[in-house]
């Protein structure tokens, strides 16, 4: 037994506090009877968004190239690089398909770079319904938002003023009117400490390791553009939808 400890190694693990644990569940089942639903969605038109930022994307240049794997040797990485700066990815994860569609990648990442992304998105199908599964970032739950989505659907409201009153005045409020399924676009947020559950941190995995972990970048804009390249190469040769089977319920014993 005591072989087979290993003090050199450590995982980070969270202890999360869940302040109510009836209302935690009941989003975790929302998020997750989402995804079973959204091929049937799909087929009548409605989208479900797996959607988030993946900030501080390194644009790294080695200073030497990799050495090519040989019989008995892997791939050498050159260690030292220079930095070009960094460049942030929004991206959506259509949950019935596996494709990634109306990706954003820019300098910043503010509260209205997101609702252009946003809107960028529902321009690709401007009529249709729109369900954005996304964590508890304050800029996804912004007064622009808010005010966009209210002007795309049509609700001619008071929304009050941020700070003070109405739809407007903090994130609980806007967290709600974002969320009302009477609305053709809307949200729906995974729990705090969540956001495994949201199906785009599975891509960005996929995106880390494929390209990101090894390759070399001039500048910002060579890294913004093999991001997108490697998002055309995704859709047209692996793309498919995530085998969910997480329930979000407890196991029956």
């Amino acid at each position: 037994m005591q072989g087979q400890l290993k003090p050199h190694r450590t995982r980070y693990w969270l202890n999360p506090t869940i302040d109510d644990e009836a209302t935690f569940q009941v989003n975790v089942e929302a998020v997750c009877d989402l995804y079973r639903q959204a091929p049937a969605l799909h087929a009548q038109g409605i989208h479900v968004i797996s959607i988030d930022e993946k900030t501080g994307i390194q644009a790294l240049e080695r200073i030497h190239p990799a050495q090519p794997m040989q019989p008995g040797q892997p791939e050498r990485i050159e260690y030292e690089y220079r930095r070009h700066g960094t460049q942030a990815l929004i991206a959506n994860f259509e949950v019935a398909t596996g494709k990634v569609i109306a990706p954003t990648v820019q300098d910043t990442q503010t509260e209205a770079d997101f609702v252009a992304h946003v809107q960028q998105t529902v321009a690709t199908d401007p009529q249709g319904q729109w369900l954005f599964v996304a964590d508890q970032l304050n800029t996804h739950k912004s007064a622009t938002l808010v005010e966009w989505i209210a002007k795309a659907c049509g609700i001619d409201e008071d929304l009050g003023v941020k700070g003070e009153r109405g739809v407007l005045r903090d994130m609980n409020s806007r967290a709600a009117f974002l969320q009302d399924e009477s609305h053709r676009i809307r949200f729906v947020y995974t729990p705090k400490h969540c956001s495994w559950l949201n199906q785009i941190e599975i891509w960005f995995g996929i995106l880390s390791r494929r390209l990101l972990k090894r390759a070399s970048f001039t500048s910002r804009a060579d890294l913004k553009g093999r991001i997108f390249q490697f998002i055309d190469f995704f859709n047209e040769t692996l793309a498919k939808p995530f085998r969910w089977t997480y329930t979000g319920r407890p196991l029956v014993v």
